[in-house]
């Protein structure tokens, strides 16, 4: 059974989705008609709620992709295709404590508090005042703001966070702020940039060569669809290329 309070996503006959929190007074209103959301209580993850015009909806649960696509944003977000490969790059998972500074509105931050558990934590940090309170609505509606402690703090003073398991960093000027990152990462452990011009790329790494790091390594993640049709199988029209240069190191003092 579904139970209240979960988070729901229902699907539309032509596939456009809507996440909501399960509330079982709550009417839904689209163009196939109005669904009772009551009617879910009695169903299960993969059955169908119809609405009055008789059009059904898939009732499926959320995964993390699905959060991540559907957050508010003010600010261009991290794509997926970055986050899964820098959540691996820096080794995230359960009671990990990592530091993020400049959240924006919350898309790396989300995934972040989903891979360290209720046993880590994420120190995150955001300069701006209207990116930080949609940080914290994206995390609210999604139930995980207790993983996350945000600052709306310049990064220049430092974290005041130390030992910490790893670091991203999306700022324009990362070169400015090594130091810092450096004295809040454990030796040895990853932290990362992302950047979007191959010239900030090309000053960051000059940066880190007067810095004790090792292990660099620069990439950009391209995504190709392909349309999922087996009479006609090919790519789709369009792709995901570039959205940012991701950039690695490690602490070595």
């Amino acid at each position: 059974m579904i139970t209240p309070g979960e988070l729901i996503q229902l699907v539309s006959p032509k596939g456009k989705r809507y996440l909501r929190v399960f509330d079982p007074e709550e009417e839904l209103h689209t163009h196939d008609g109005k669904l009772k959301l009551k009617d879910i209580c009695e169903l299960t993850y993969g059955q169908c709620i119809a609405s009055h015009l008789g059009r059904n909806y898939k009732v499926l649960k959320p995964s993390l992709y699905d959060l991540l696509k559907s957050i508010e944003r003010k600010t261009q977000i991290i794509y997926p295709k970055e986050i899964g490969y820098i959540l691996l790059k820096l080794g995230i998972g359960p009671g990990s404590r990592v530091i993020e500074a400049g959240c924006g509105s919350g898309a790396l931050t989300m995934a972040l508090a989903w891979f360290v558990g209720d046993q880590g934590k994420v120190y995150s940090f955001e300069r701006r005042p209207e990116f930080k309170t949609l940080c914290v609505k994206n995390l609210t509606r999604v139930g995980l703001l207790h993983r996350v402690e945000l600052q709306e703090k310049d990064i220049e003073e430092g974290f005041a966070v130390e030992g910490a398991d790893a670091v991203f960093i999306d700022v324009r000027t990362p070169w400015d702020y090594l130091d810092q990152v450096l004295c809040a990462v454990k030796n040895g452990h990853p932290f990362g940039f992302l950047l979007p011009t191959m010239n900030q790329v090309a000053r960051l790494l000059a940066a880190l060569e007067a810095k004790p790091c090792t292990d660099t390594e620069v990439l950009e993640i391209l995504l190709r669809r392909y349309k999922p049709v087996p009479e006609r199988l090919r790519p789709e029209d369009r792709m995901v290329a570039h959205t940012g240069f991701l950039i690695f190191s490690r602490a070595q003092r």
